[in-house]
């Protein structure tokens, strides 16, 4: 397993690079980098772009200083000192070459140096460190609702395959599933949120105004208060997912020939299903939840976080994309590809750990 185990984690360096690589490569294509963001905004709204990239020390001019200076290749970049267009080329980096500057990217990410922001003047790694509440609510709260509902669910179903129990749940569950979670935010608002009806529940942020000031069993009824709406428009694809996997896992698993054997000994049919079915049934479920974990921690809802005014880790991937701050846009990739590819690991050891049967190494050299 030692070597196994070395093996992946060499591999992880080549497929690090080749994510970044081709992210790297695509984004020299893609137009509006952060230079033209700064021309738009400063053609269109005076100097205010100036002092947000100056950040009120360095500027590189007033609107007085651009005259009628030569074209520049920049869109809307006509009328602009050239001078100042290669200031603003240095501040972002642009003045050297692609390959260089992704060089230059890599060895700072190796490092766990991600730079700043363009546009905040903030460390991009306390930036993401900020947006880290919010998604840690929403990822760790939806990953244990899902499996403390769909599993026993799951199972229920299993065993009552096809009776009407089995078929109206699973209509039920079919619906959660198709009916995307924004609408269901949406619809929960106009309900329980001061939309057209009740104002039982608030809309904005994780806490109250006031929750310093609350006891720890109101700031924990604060927190959770807050929490109610989005949790269940976000949970409802997840709880209907892991549920039909329960299901469909135990179904295989008892119709095996052991469970018969079991039977045929005399056991109960309880002894049957959580002696010897739960473990095997379960193999899949046990093995899959640190992936589980790891993309409900990490894919917190964009639409979802706005509608209830969250600002978590999905606003911040789509603002950065939008207004191209590329050190936020990378680091964020490179943080959840290097944890992806951990975790897929963690996952194929787990696997070995609940069934020993299994041997990754010798599946390799086969």
């Amino acid at each position: 397993m030692g070597s196994y185990i070395l093996r992946r984690l060499l591999l992880m360096i080549p497929t690090v690079i080749g994510i970044m690589a081709i992210s790297f490569a695509v984004i020299q294509f893609a137009p509006g980098g952060p230079v033209e963001q700064v021309i738009a905004e400063l053609t269109g709204q005076g100097d205010s772009a100036i002092d947000r990239i100056a950040g009120g020390g360095d500027t590189f001019g007033t609107e007085q200083d651009f005259g009628d200076s030569a074209s520049s290749t920049y869109r809307g970049a006509q009328g602009l000192d050239p001078e100042f267009i290669k200031k603003l080329e240095a501040q972002f980096g642009f003045d050297k070459p692609p390959l260089e500057r992704f060089l230059a990217m890599m060895w700072d990410y190796i490092r766990f140096d991600f730079g700043e922001s363009y546009f905040r003047s903030v460390s991009v790694l306390d930036l993401i460190i900020e947006k880290l509440p919010v998604s840690i609510s929403l990822g760790v709260w939806i990953l244990l609702l899902s499996y403390i509902i769909s599993i026993p669910l799951g199972i229920k179903k299993a065993v009552s395959d096809g009776s009407r129990f089995d078929v109206w749940t699973s209509g039920l569950i079919i619906v959660a599933y198709a009916v995307p979670g924004f609408l269901v935010g949406i619809l929960l608002i106009v309900l329980f949120a001061g939309g057209s009806f009740l104002d039982w529940f608030p809309l904005r942020g994780l806490t109250s105004d006031n929750f310093a000031e609350l006891s720890l069993f109101g700031k924990i009824v604060d927190y959770f208060w807050h929490l109610a709406l989005p949790l269940i428009a976000l949970s409802l694809s997840a709880f209907a997912t892991t549920t039909l996997l329960t299901k469909n896992s135990f179904i295989d698993e008892i119709r095996k020939q052991y469970v018969t054997t079991a039977r045929a000994k005399g056991l109960t049919e309880s002894q049957v299903l959580y002696r010897h079915v739960f473990r095997n049934a379960m193999l899949i479920i046990i093995a899959g939840f640190p992936g589980a974990f790891i993309t409900a921690f990490f894919s917190g809802s964009l639409l979802i976080e706005t509608i209830f005014s969250l600002d978590g880790l999905g606003r911040l991937g789509f603002e950065s994309v939008i207004r191209r701050d590329y050190p936020v846009v990378f680091a964020t990739l490179f943080i959840f590809s290097l944890m992806g590819l951990v975790v897929g690991l963690i996952s194929d050891l787990v696997y070995t750990w609940v069934d020993p049967r299994i041997d990754f190494e010798k599946r390799d050299v086969g």
